[in-house]
């Protein structure tokens, strides 16, 4: 019925589940620290307040979409637009001349 394969040995099965255990539990908490590492840098413009001069600049700036999105989630969320787009066209003023 097994064809060409092999049974596995008594001890063959447990080795290899011991191994898989140990690499998980070698690499888990690496990884849940480079993740943690990853968020934190995620969160923390949300975490930053915005400044008056910030507000000021937002609203003589702002996009439609970023008013809508003033209105709908915030000024949080919409500082976070309004900051990503002005960083994107800060390092895109100048283009390379090819």
């Amino acid at each position: 019925m097994l064809g060409n394969r092999q049974r596995a040995r008594p001890g063959e099965r447990e080795r290899t589940d011991i191994g898989v255990v140990a690499f998980s539990v070698i690499l888990f908490p690496p990884l849940l620290i480079a993740f943690l590492l990853v968020m934190e840098r995620v969160e923390e413009p949300l975490r930053r307040p915005a400044s008056s001069r910030e507000v000021t600049e937002f609203l003589n700036s702002a996009t439609v979409a970023e008013v809508d999105t003033l209105t709908s989630s915030g000024i949080r969320r919409a500082l976070f637009r309004w900051r990503r787009r002005r960083n994107k066209s800060a390092t895109s003023t100048n283009p390379p001349m090819v």
